[in-house]
């Protein structure tokens, strides 16, 4: 396992742009550590995901005595301070316009839309998910920012239950969803997109994050399924899925479990945000090394010395004769630049061999 292969923040990658017949031309054999050329065959490509994360939209606007607590009070008092000065809403409008202008099949939103888990802010980024597009072509989860303390009777992300379902909505072998709704799995083709809650309330001054029992034993069966299916297997979670990703008050309180779920199960690509940083590293999976990909915040806009800028990553995945291949573009900014451009691309994964 690889851990902490962060990009470099401010690096344009120019040597690494390739063509699809480069890509397709030699990959690794991760398995038995030989190299084979399959010529300029070309690649099927079966799906280009968008994916955002760590949106922060800037709409705290105070809230009620019902919904005041010791979370929320410093959580207000470190936005009005520091935090909405980094998450801009005229950020998130210009990745946004450049996303638009971007040819993809489906967007993946991996948590963290709101900032103190406010009804309004709820209701504000339910609004704003309706602009993205259609619950059939957007995927949400939540991030700790969404459910950051108990709503009690408020309905919460539940606002987004279009986005977080099934697609489509039919009952699988593993059984009912459990009372979260999560995992969900939404089919795109032959790509099936498992969306997994690690967003639970936390004290204050925390910002880890939990699976729990119940979502790793349903999500162990559908991987199986899937596996079973010929499927694709995309994972999306909030939290870095992996021990050591994180500081301890940050990280995922049962990566270690969900480490030794995916070694048995396998998938073929992980998501996830929470870090506000470009990561990469590869896991060991039951069918090959699973590259583990975490994006930047969708709004940050730090100053000069301090924070990776707002980024978007569009993952194209594609099928090879002997497996799948999967490369990545990052649009996003760049400071002592204007606009949004191409910051990197690359190939994440060579190939993993397909479970029969």
């Amino acid at each position: 396992m690889t851990i902490g292969n962060f990009w470099p923040h401010d690096a344009v990658v120019a040597s690494s742009i390739v063509t699809d017949d480069e890509w397709c031309d030699t990959f690794d054999r991760r398995k038995t550590g030989n190299s084979r050329k399959i010529g300029q065959r070309r690649m099927q490509k079966l799906v280009r995901l968008a994916h955002i994360s760590d949106v922060h939209l800037a709409n705290v606007a105070g809230f009620s005595p019902r919904h005041l607590n010791l979370k929320r009070g410093l959580g207000f008092i470190n936005w009005q301070r520091k935090r909405r000065f980094i998450h801009l809403q005229s950020t998130v409008d210009l990745l946004l316009e450049d996303l638009r202008q971007q040819e993809f099949d489906h967007l993946a939103v991996s948590g963290d839309l709101a900032n103190l888990g406010l009804p309004s802010e709820l209701e504000a980024a339910a609004t704003w998910l309706k602009q993205l597009g259609n619950p059939s072509d957007v995927s949400v989860i939540p991030g700790n920012h969404d459910i950051y303390c108990p709503l009690w009777s408020d309905q919460g992300t539940e606002r987004w239950q279009d986005y977080m379902s099934n697609l489509p909505d039919v009952a699988r072998q593993a059984g009912p969803s459990s009372a979260s709704g999560f995992p969900y799995v939404r089919r795109l083709g032959d790509v099936a997109l498992i969306g997994v809650n690690s967003a639970v309330p936390m004290p204050p001054g925390i910002a880890s994050g939990q699976v729990g029992m119940e979502q790793l034993e349903r999500l162990q069966m559908i991987l199986f399924e899937l596996a079973d299916e010929g499927c694709f297997r995309l994972v999306m979670i909030h939290h870095p899925p992996l021990p050591g990703q994180a500081s301890k008050r940050r990280a995922l309180k049962d990566a270690a479990d969900l480490q030794s779920l995916i070694a048995d199960a396998g998938a073929e690509l992980i998501i996830h945000g929470h870090n506000h940083r470009s990561m990469l590293a590869h896991v060991d999976g039951a069918s090959g090394a699973i590259p583990v990909v975490g994006v930047p915040s969708f709004s940050a806009t730090y100053g000069p010395k301090s924070g990776e800028l707002a980024a978007y990553n569009i993952y194209e995945i594609s099928e090879i004769p002997s497996g799948y291949s999967i490369a990545l573009e990052q649009r996003g900014l760049k400071r002592d630049a204007e606009g949004v451009m191409c910051l990197r691309r690359e190939k994440i994964s060579g190939v993993m061999h397909k479970q029969n």
